[in-house]
């Protein structure tokens, strides 16, 4: 039997399996659907499939009259799922996921994802994370440039000024999407150099002579830090920067003290946990992107597997062998603590 005979028969087997009489939707009904159960709301899935409200509700509306059920049932103002939209669900995920691996296939597989995928992230995170994890992505999708924003300040995803962020607050803005993959923590840490030479403490009161390296903003620094039971003036910290790159390093120089996240000393095996008994202060790790998240392939690839790699290294902030925890002070205004 030649190739041409085998393809005959083949489809001659799928038309025999399939009857397409019974199929009454469209795929647009289909993933009108499978959006607002995702997203919750009619508005929030019009505004992930970039469509208008009222064309997101006829369609569904079009489905449940083929299908002859109600999927939806309003509360308040949102949707939840009849019995029947919850026996479905999981059908038309698979039909989701199908759709995604024929658009995948049909560009030649990931090789093919090509652009620039700009992020943006604090200069200890772009320089001691991002690389390895950029690695991985250059065996994956090589194809993809990627542009990397070394910065403190927090970057406008809505006006495209990055794609991708690595943040340690959740953002406010309803247009944009944000997932909590891992939580750090930090402490107070000083090198054994400096230790040695000024003594360890024992409680929060001898460190009232210490020298403090800290931020640009001390003055708001300093409220957090007293806040924790320390009894500091602006006449502790000699030396400030905006940059963490530079905190841990003035702090492995000996210069003195200061809050450094748990993975940034794991990185520095000359720093010794200072007071671990003082309570922690958690900072969470968010990745943060614009809706394009879900047209735009290139950004689902890289977001998905930034998360991966993020919550396997960073984990949930487990305390430092020596104890304690105090992460860099993320304050309570939600400003960005100088990573």
């Amino acid at each position: 039997m030649d190739q041409s005979e085998i393809a005959e028969d083949l489809t001659s087997d799928i038309q025999k399996c399939m009857n397409w009489e019974a199929v009454r939707f469209d795929w647009n009904q289909a993933r009108a659907f499978l959006a607002t159960a995702e997203e919750g709301t009619l508005s929030a899935a019009a505004r992930a499939l970039g469509l208008t409200q009222p064309t997101l509700g006829r369609q569904v509306a079009a489905l449940e009259a083929e299908l002859g059920i109600t999927l939806f049932a309003r509360v308040g103002r949102s949707l939840s799922l009849t019995r029947s939209g919850i026996d479905l669900l999981e059908h038309f995920r698979a039909m989701g996921e199908a759709a995604g691996r024929i658009s995948l296939a049909a560009s030649g597989q990931s090789q093919a994802i090509e652009g620039q995928v700009r992020i943006t992230a604090t200069d200890m995170v772009a320089t001691y994370h991002l690389p390895r994890m950029l690695t991985r992505l250059r065996e994956v999708a090589p194809g993809i440039e990627i542009e990397i924003v070394a910065s403190n300040e927090v970057r406008d995803l809505r006006r495209r000024e990055a794609d991708i962020a690595i943040r340690h607050v959740r953002p406010e803005q309803p247009d944009l999407i944000a997932r909590r993959v891992a939580e750090t923590t930090a402490h107070l840490y000083a090198s054994s150099a400096y230790l040695d030479r000024r003594g360890r403490p024992h409680s929060p009161r001898d460190l009232a002579d210490a020298d403090f390296i800290g931020p640009e903003d001390v003055e708001r620094f300093l409220h957090d830090l007293n806040a924790l039971g320390l009894s500091l003036t602006r006449e502790n910290f000699k030396l400030t920067t905006s940059s963490g790159t530079v905190i841990l390093e003035l702090v492995r120089r000996g210069l003195g003290i200061s809050f450094v996240p748990r993975d940034w000393a794991e990185l520095a095996p000359e720093l010794e946990c200072v007071l671990p008994e003082l309570e922690p202060i958690p900072v969470p790790v968010w990745l943060v992107t614009h809706r394009e998240l879900h047209t735009s392939r290139r950004i689902r690839l890289v977001f998905d597997l930034l998360a991966e790699a993020l919550s396997g290294h960073l984990g949930t902030g487990d305390a430092p062998a020596g104890g304690g925890d105090t992460p860099p002070l993320a304050s309570p205004q939600g400003r960005e603590p100088a990573r």
